[in-house]
Protein backbone atom coordinates (compact mmCIF):
# COMPACT_ATOMS: atom_id res chain seq x y z
CA UNK A 1 0.00 0.00 0.00
CA UNK A 2 1.22 3.49 -1.07
CA UNK A 3 2.67 5.92 1.87
CA UNK A 4 0.28 8.32 2.76
CA UNK A 5 1.36 11.66 1.13
CA UNK A 6 0.26 13.82 3.94
CA UNK A 7 2.47 12.05 6.60
CA UNK A 8 5.34 12.91 4.89
CA UNK A 9 6.98 15.53 7.61
CA UNK A 10 5.70 13.23 10.59
CA UNK A 11 9.17 12.02 12.28
CA UNK A 12 7.30 9.30 14.74
CA UNK A 13 4.50 7.47 14.61
CA UNK A 14 3.19 5.63 17.73
CA UNK A 15 -0.34 3.48 18.33
CA UNK A 16 -1.92 2.93 21.60
CA UNK A 17 -3.96 0.47 22.08
CA UNK A 18 -5.49 -1.74 24.68
CA UNK A 19 -7.37 -5.25 25.19
CA UNK A 20 -10.16 -4.49 26.21
CA UNK A 21 -12.84 -0.91 26.80
CA UNK A 22 -12.22 0.99 30.50
CA UNK A 23 -8.66 0.90 30.70
CA UNK A 24 -8.01 4.09 29.95
CA UNK A 25 -6.25 4.26 26.66
CA UNK A 26 -7.45 7.36 25.68
CA UNK A 27 -6.18 9.09 29.12
CA UNK A 28 -3.13 7.81 28.97
CA UNK A 29 -2.85 9.02 24.95
CA UNK A 30 -3.59 12.56 25.74
CA UNK A 31 -1.27 12.31 29.03
CA UNK A 32 1.57 11.24 26.61
CA UNK A 33 0.65 13.76 24.21
CA UNK A 34 0.81 16.34 26.79
CA UNK A 35 3.75 15.03 28.23
CA UNK A 36 5.54 15.64 24.61
CA UNK A 37 4.87 19.06 24.21
CA UNK A 38 5.89 19.84 27.39
CA UNK A 39 9.18 18.61 26.08
CA UNK A 40 8.64 21.32 23.09
CA UNK A 41 7.97 18.44 21.02
CA UNK A 42 4.97 19.09 18.01
CA UNK A 43 2.63 16.45 18.53
CA UNK A 44 -1.00 15.34 16.23
CA UNK A 45 -3.37 13.21 17.75
CA UNK A 46 -5.66 11.05 15.84
CA UNK A 47 -8.90 9.58 17.17
CA UNK A 48 -9.62 6.39 15.26
CA UNK A 49 -12.28 5.46 17.87
CA UNK A 50 -15.03 6.28 15.76
CA UNK A 51 -17.78 4.97 17.76
CA UNK A 52 -16.20 6.23 21.26
CA UNK A 53 -14.27 9.45 20.52
CA UNK A 54 -13.17 10.90 23.56
CA UNK A 55 -10.13 12.87 22.45
CA UNK A 56 -11.64 16.15 22.24
CA UNK A 57 -13.02 16.47 25.61
CA UNK A 58 -10.09 15.43 27.02
CA UNK A 59 -8.31 17.95 25.22
CA UNK A 60 -11.28 20.61 25.77
CA UNK A 61 -12.20 21.24 21.89
CA UNK A 62 -15.78 19.56 22.56
CA UNK A 63 -17.84 22.37 20.10
CA UNK A 64 -14.65 22.56 17.71
CA UNK A 65 -14.99 21.83 14.28
CA UNK A 66 -12.51 20.46 11.44
CA UNK A 67 -11.61 23.40 9.13
CA UNK A 68 -11.24 22.81 5.12
CA UNK A 69 -8.53 24.31 3.06
CA UNK A 70 -7.41 23.44 -0.57
CA UNK A 71 -4.59 20.71 0.72
CA UNK A 72 -7.53 19.54 3.25
CA UNK A 73 -8.66 19.49 6.60
CA UNK A 74 -6.94 21.01 8.90
CA UNK A 75 -6.59 19.78 12.65
CA UNK A 76 -7.52 21.55 15.57
CA UNK A 77 -5.01 22.79 17.52
CA UNK A 78 -5.70 22.44 21.38
CA UNK A 79 -2.73 25.23 22.47
CA UNK A 80 -1.43 28.56 21.32
CA UNK A 81 1.50 27.41 20.54
CA UNK A 82 0.06 25.41 17.93
CA UNK A 83 1.87 22.38 19.47
CA UNK A 84 -0.44 19.95 19.82
CA UNK A 85 -3.24 19.08 17.08
CA UNK A 86 -6.30 16.76 16.96
CA UNK A 87 -7.95 15.40 14.69
CA UNK A 88 -11.34 12.87 15.52
CA UNK A 89 -14.48 11.60 14.23
CA UNK A 90 -16.10 14.16 16.97
CA UNK A 91 -15.27 17.08 15.19
CA UNK A 92 -17.68 16.38 12.80
CA UNK A 93 -20.64 14.89 14.64
CA UNK A 94 -23.56 17.64 14.87
CA UNK A 95 -24.24 16.87 18.55
CA UNK A 96 -21.37 15.59 20.75
CA UNK A 97 -24.51 12.98 22.06
CA UNK A 98 -25.02 11.20 18.45
CA UNK A 99 -23.78 7.84 17.93
CA UNK A 100 -21.79 6.74 15.04
CA UNK A 101 -23.37 3.64 13.25
CA UNK A 102 -20.89 2.39 10.40
CA UNK A 103 -20.16 -1.21 9.20
CA UNK A 104 -16.44 -1.81 8.66
CA UNK A 105 -15.89 -0.78 5.00
CA UNK A 106 -17.37 3.16 5.79
CA UNK A 107 -15.18 2.84 9.13
CA UNK A 108 -11.86 2.03 6.81
CA UNK A 109 -12.73 4.93 4.37
CA UNK A 110 -12.94 7.40 7.36
CA UNK A 111 -9.76 6.29 8.67
CA UNK A 112 -7.65 6.31 4.98
CA UNK A 113 -9.43 9.68 4.86
CA UNK A 114 -8.18 11.06 7.98
CA UNK A 115 -4.67 9.66 7.09
CA UNK A 116 -4.77 10.41 3.20
CA UNK A 117 -6.84 14.26 3.75
CA UNK A 118 -5.65 15.82 6.93
CA UNK A 119 -2.55 18.13 6.42
CA UNK A 120 -0.84 17.30 9.77
CA UNK A 121 2.06 19.29 8.70
CA UNK A 122 5.35 18.70 10.32
CA UNK A 123 5.21 16.69 13.29
CA UNK A 124 8.19 15.09 15.50
CA UNK A 125 4.69 12.65 16.77
CA UNK A 126 1.92 11.45 15.74
CA UNK A 127 -0.20 9.40 18.33
CA UNK A 128 -3.19 7.26 17.25
CA UNK A 129 -5.65 6.54 19.98
CA UNK A 130 -7.60 3.47 18.72
CA UNK A 131 -10.78 1.46 20.01
CA UNK A 132 -10.30 -1.13 21.89
CA UNK A 133 -9.61 -4.55 20.88
CA UNK A 134 -8.54 -5.96 17.30
CA UNK A 135 -11.90 -4.03 15.51
CA UNK A 136 -12.00 -3.35 11.74
CA UNK A 137 -10.29 0.23 12.79
CA UNK A 138 -7.43 -1.72 14.30
CA UNK A 139 -6.86 -3.38 10.99
CA UNK A 140 -7.51 -0.74 8.91
CA UNK A 141 -4.74 1.49 10.58
CA UNK A 142 -2.23 -0.90 10.93
CA UNK A 143 -2.77 -1.90 6.72
CA UNK A 144 -2.44 1.93 5.98
CA UNK A 145 0.52 2.46 7.97
CA UNK A 146 2.50 -0.76 7.00
CA UNK A 147 4.66 1.69 4.67
CA UNK A 148 5.27 4.14 6.55
CA UNK A 149 6.59 1.85 9.37
CA UNK A 150 5.31 3.06 12.59
CA UNK A 151 7.32 3.40 15.57
CA UNK A 152 5.12 0.58 16.94
CA UNK A 153 2.08 0.15 19.85
CA UNK A 154 1.97 1.45 23.51
CA UNK A 155 -0.24 -1.47 25.17
CA UNK A 156 -2.42 -0.37 28.18
CA UNK A 157 -3.55 -2.25 30.76
CA UNK A 158 -4.98 -2.37 34.19
CA UNK A 159 -3.80 -4.77 36.97
CA UNK A 160 -7.12 -6.91 37.08
CA UNK A 161 -7.08 -10.65 35.69
CA UNK A 162 -9.58 -10.03 32.85
CA UNK A 163 -7.95 -6.84 31.47
CA UNK A 164 -4.77 -9.08 31.38
CA UNK A 165 -6.38 -11.49 30.16
CA UNK A 166 -7.66 -9.09 27.14
CA UNK A 167 -4.12 -7.55 26.83
CA UNK A 168 -2.94 -11.37 26.34
CA UNK A 169 -4.99 -11.56 22.86
CA UNK A 170 -3.73 -7.38 21.48
CA UNK A 171 0.03 -9.03 21.66
CA UNK A 172 -0.93 -11.94 19.56
CA UNK A 173 -2.90 -9.61 17.57
CA UNK A 174 0.32 -6.93 16.88
CA UNK A 175 2.52 -10.01 16.21
CA UNK A 176 0.28 -11.62 13.82
CA UNK A 177 0.07 -8.00 11.96
CA UNK A 178 3.57 -7.58 11.96
CA UNK A 179 3.28 -4.20 13.73
CA UNK A 180 6.13 -3.89 16.98
CA UNK A 181 5.15 -3.48 20.57
CA UNK A 182 7.19 -0.82 22.02
CA UNK A 183 5.90 -1.78 25.99
CA UNK A 184 2.94 -2.09 27.87
CA UNK A 185 1.63 0.62 30.60
CA UNK A 186 -0.42 -0.60 33.52
CA UNK A 187 -2.66 1.73 34.41
CA UNK A 188 -5.11 2.69 37.25
CA UNK A 189 -2.08 1.54 39.31
CA UNK A 190 -3.02 2.89 42.46
CA UNK A 191 -5.12 5.57 43.97
CA UNK A 192 -3.75 8.75 45.13
CA UNK A 193 -5.29 10.74 48.16
CA UNK A 194 -6.51 13.83 47.32
CA UNK A 195 -5.70 14.92 51.30
CA UNK A 196 -2.78 13.33 51.90
CA UNK A 197 -1.20 12.30 48.33
CA UNK A 198 -0.16 8.65 49.64
CA UNK A 199 -0.74 6.25 46.92
CA UNK A 200 -2.85 2.82 48.33
CA UNK A 201 -3.46 -0.22 46.02
CA UNK A 202 -7.01 -0.41 45.18
CA UNK A 203 -6.70 -3.66 42.61
CA UNK A 204 -4.05 -6.09 42.39
CA UNK A 205 -0.69 -4.54 41.28
CA UNK A 206 2.62 -5.24 39.13
CA UNK A 207 0.25 -7.46 37.10
CA UNK A 208 1.23 -5.30 33.75
CA UNK A 209 4.91 -5.72 34.98
CA UNK A 210 4.54 -9.81 35.08
CA UNK A 211 3.00 -9.98 31.77
CA UNK A 212 5.70 -7.44 30.18
CA UNK A 213 8.13 -10.03 31.86
CA UNK A 214 5.85 -13.19 30.27
CA UNK A 215 5.94 -11.64 26.80
CA UNK A 216 9.49 -9.70 26.74
CA UNK A 217 7.69 -6.76 26.65
CA UNK A 218 9.63 -3.59 27.27
CA UNK A 219 7.53 -2.10 30.87
CA UNK A 220 6.83 1.24 30.57
CA UNK A 221 5.85 2.36 33.79
CA UNK A 222 2.88 2.94 36.21
CA UNK A 223 -0.01 5.26 36.33
CA UNK A 224 -2.30 5.20 39.62
CA UNK A 225 -5.67 7.11 39.54
CA UNK A 226 -5.32 10.87 40.55
CA UNK A 227 -9.19 11.75 41.53
CA UNK A 228 -8.26 15.68 41.43
CA UNK A 229 -7.22 15.45 37.53
CA UNK A 230 -9.93 13.26 36.77
CA UNK A 231 -12.26 15.90 37.97
CA UNK A 232 -10.11 18.17 35.23
CA UNK A 233 -10.87 15.48 31.96
CA UNK A 234 -12.08 18.62 30.08
CA UNK A 235 -9.08 20.74 31.00
CA UNK A 236 -6.18 18.50 31.17
CA UNK A 237 -4.12 21.03 28.59
CA UNK A 238 -3.65 23.51 31.23
CA UNK A 239 -3.78 21.03 34.56
CA UNK A 240 -1.81 18.34 33.32
CA UNK A 241 1.74 19.99 33.42
CA UNK A 242 1.05 21.07 37.21
CA UNK A 243 -0.41 17.32 38.35
CA UNK A 244 1.14 14.91 40.37
CA UNK A 245 1.06 12.38 37.26
CA UNK A 246 2.88 14.89 35.30
CA UNK A 247 6.33 13.14 36.99
CA UNK A 248 4.78 10.05 36.33
CA UNK A 249 4.31 10.33 32.57
CA UNK A 250 7.99 11.95 32.55
CA UNK A 251 9.48 8.76 33.02
CA UNK A 252 7.03 6.97 30.71
CA UNK A 253 7.87 9.47 28.07
CA UNK A 254 11.27 8.87 28.84
CA UNK A 255 10.62 5.06 28.09
CA UNK A 256 8.66 5.51 24.71
CA UNK A 257 11.22 8.03 23.16
CA UNK A 258 14.13 5.75 23.85
CA UNK A 259 12.05 2.93 22.30
CA UNK A 260 10.67 4.77 19.69
CA UNK A 261 14.25 6.12 18.60
CA UNK A 262 15.69 2.48 19.05
CA UNK A 263 13.00 0.68 16.44
CA UNK A 264 13.99 3.38 13.10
Amino acid sequence: MQQPPQLDGVKHIILVMSGKGGVGKSSVTTQLALSLTARGKTVGVLDIDLCGPSIPRMLGLDGRGVHQSSAGWVPVFADEKKQLCCMSIGFMLENKDDSVVWRGPKKTAMIRQFLTDTCWGELDYLIVDTPPGTSDENISIVEHLKAYNPDGVVLVTTPQAVALADVRKQVSFCRQVGVPILGLIENMSGFICPHCAECNNLFSAGGGEAMSEEFALNFLGRVPIDPTLTAMDTDLVRQFPTSSLFPVFEKITDNVERFANRSQ
